[in-house]
């Protein structure tokens, strides 16, 4: 199928990106020497591509090429179940990949306790405050009381964006990414941990990897 038609068939969208992601292809796949243009390296590696998105259209665009495919749900969850759904049922399989591939992005804050994770999780709760009141300021450290950060409604613009977020302990993680798994039936879990201590966040690693 050609960036053109695939433009069509996407709802008449006017993005290059398809175009863009067909010749990432090309340039990765088997040598041609016609090609006016050759990536050196890179030509023949065929390094697997993905197709990354927060909305319905990389869904459909990766179900029409049978690229593996991930879901921004760690900020954009409103569309992560008919995302993929739409690229479960609209899948074609591909020498890439014969079936459906999918992978969730979600926010993890493991700590040994489940206050200490909570507390940890504030930094990311603050800088997506922020983001909802055209504050770029970078990562800070943890509060103690994040309820005097916003109001109400900010409180529940920000639980909205962060809906996917396992915070806790390790048995609370657990479960919460089980229950996770079983909702949503995705392949993977893509980890984001915005967490401001570096030691933090690597301990809060090292009990993702053990459950």
């Amino acid at each position: 199928m050609t960036a053109m038609a695939l433009r069509r068939n996407l709802n008449g969208s006017e993005e290059d990106f398809p175009n863009s992601i067909i010749e990432l292809m090309n340039y990765l796949g088997p040598p041609n020497p016609e090609t006016q243009v050759r990536a050196t390296p890179g030509e023949g590696l065929k390094v697997p591509i993905w197709l990354l998105g927060s909305s319905t259209f990389s869904a459909k665009l990766a179900a029409m090429l049978g690229l593996p495919f991930a879901f921004a749900s760690h900020f954009a969850p409103a569309y992560l179940d008919t995302a993929i759904e739409i690229y479960s049922e609209r899948f074609q399989p591909s020498e890439t990949l014969k079936k459906p591939y999918a992978m969730a992005a979600v926010n993890v804050v493991a700590a040994d306790t489940d206050k200490e994770a909570n507390h940890l999780f504030t930094s990311l709760q603050l800088i997506v405050l922020r983001m909802i009141r055209e504050d770029h300021t970078p990562l800070q450290p943890p509060v103690n009381d994040i309820d005097t950060f916003w109001s109400k409604q900010e409180k529940y613009a920000v639980d909205q964006m962060l809906r996917y977020s396992f915070v806790g302990g390790p048995t609370t993680v657990k479960k919460n990414a089980e229950s996770f798994l079983g909702k949503t039936h995705v392949d993977e879990i893509m980890a984001v941990s915005h967490i401001y201590d570096h030691a933090a966040r690597l301990r809060s690693y090292e009990i993702l990897s053990s459950l």
